[in-house]
């Protein structure tokens, strides 16, 4: 019937109870325009009345919620539980992590917030607007030559605000220090800056060959922007003038990068590895040998408890992650497996690239993306992982958090690991914004 009364039973007999039998649900259909519901029901077409035979337990997603006996009672119609809800939703990056509004389905089995108008290809970069400005704004990047802005709000809706267009498709986004500008950058060799409040755009860097990454340097002395080419050269622009400030050779192309002043790592391909020193004028700090056997895909810098730059991670093509510290004793670095099956009964294992590292910003814990379609939180003080998530429909190709630590944003697209021939037009390319605040937090130690 198009209106009805459901109610729900869970029954199990407390004396002959095992863990290893599954209570049943009973679900019966009354007509609610019987009289003597019409009273009860007023002006709500839709109510739902919930029996308990002794109690029952509600999976949350985070914590079970054991609800006695004592307790029983109707629930409000449909009307109002929607109006609590929206409530509930207004605060929910504020709030605890248990608050999800998506719904359950394959393509979102984690039950996240999905961003609106994605992009029509593949996601290669992510970023969220600054501390300096008091919205959470998000930029992305994709293979359909496009850079996307939405306004994320605190109910979880996104507002596409703007896009631009690049020549070819976009390797790399950031943002400028005071939040007004986005730099992008991509295979049509160049580098533009986006001034969001005229939304217009004009170039600002070039290469010899595509640009893989770009980073904002604000300096005390002096501020510029980091582009690094598969050229073979890390390049330092004063946006006043259209030639590079500073050329500094690479031993091979460009292929990972990140900028935590006074500090900036790249590697590059044939599993280069260079720190940079930004202070004064940009300088080579040291190159460094890990033991990660395979070539590199995504480095991101961590700090210590007083916020200074001290070491960073590194992501693999070979499904791990290198944690170094710089200036520490060797016996703090060390290596730690992810985004791999629990093996199959012939004795393999599927192994996938890590396509994104990203540090939380307040807890210092560290969330890795990859191609086999799930993301990962991590402690790595503690050497422990925190938190795996589902396994997506297609691999996540990048990741970031806000400024606060409250949001964790991550993009679901094919990576191309595979090849063209598991390209899956059908399959569309979705970003999800995840409260993360309690997950990232470290566990408590005995």
């Amino acid at each position: 019937p198009s209106t009805f009364l459901v109610v729900l039973r869970r029954v199990r007999e407390a004396e002959n109870y095992s863990e290893r039998c599954r209570p049943f649900i009973l679900i019966e259909f009354i007509n609610p325009r019987a009289p003597s519901l019409k009273r009860s029901l007023r002006t709500a077409p839709y109510c739902f009345r919930i029996s308990f035979s002794i109690s029952f337990r509600i999976d949350s997603g985070v914590d079970d919620v054991e609800i006695p006996r004592s307790r029983l009672r109707d629930v409000n119609c449909q009307r109002n539980r929607e109006r609590r809800a929206r409530s509930s939703r207004s605060s929910m990056f504020n709030q605890s992590n248990s608050l999800r509004t998506a719904t359950s389905n394959t393509s979102n089995p984690m039950q996240d917030f999905e961003v609106v108008s994605p992009p029509d290809d593949s996601v290669s970069s992510l970023a969220f607007s600054p501390a300096s400005i008091p919205q959470n704004f998000l930029v992305a990047g994709s293979w359909d030559c496009n850079v996307r802005c939405w306004e994320v709000e605190q109910s979880g809706k996104t507002v596409p605000k703007s896009m631009q267009s690049m020549a070819a498709p976009v390797l790399d986004v950031c943002w400028s220090d005071d939040g007004t500008k986005v730099f992008m950058a991509g295979c049509d060799k160049t580098a533009k800056c986006w001034d969001l409040a005229t939304n217009q755009s004009v170039q600002v860097a070039a290469h010899d060959a595509p640009i893989r990454t770009c980073h904002w340097i604000k300096a005390s002395t002096y501020s510029c922007l980091m582009t690094g080419s598969w050229d073979k050269t890390l390049r330092f622009w004063d946006l006043r003038s259209p030639k590079p400030a500073m050329t500094i050779n690479l031993p091979e192309r460009c292929y990972c990068s990140d900028v935590d002043y006074p500090m900036a790592v790249v590697g590059t391909a044939g599993r280069g590895l260079i720190v940079y020193q930004l202070e004064g004028s940009p300088r080579e700090y040291k190159p460094v040998e890990l033991s990660l056997k395979y070539q590199y895909r995504c480095v991101a810098i961590f700090r210590d408890k007083k916020k200074v730059p001290t070491g960073f991670a590194i992501g693999s093509t070979e499904g791990r992650v290198a944690i170094h510290h710089l200036n520490l004793s060797t016996k703090e670095n060390f290596t730690f497996k992810c985004h791999r099956t629990n093996g199959t009964p012939n004795g393999y294992q599927d192994i996938y690239a890590v396509n994104d590292i990203a540090f939380h910003p307040v807890h210092g814990t560290v969330a890795t993306v990859g191609g086999d379609g799930t993301f990962g939180f991590w402690d790595k003080d503690a050497r422990t992982k925190l938190k795996s998530s589902e396994t997506m429909e297609q691999p996540i190709t990048r990741c970031c958090f806000n400024h606060n630590g409250q949001i964790f944003a991550y993009a679901v697209s094919y990576d191309w690991s595979k090849g063209h021939e598991y390209y899956n037009p059908a399959k569309k390319n979705q970003i999800f914004l995840r409260p993360c605040y309690d997950e990232l937090k470290p566990k408590a130690t005995p």
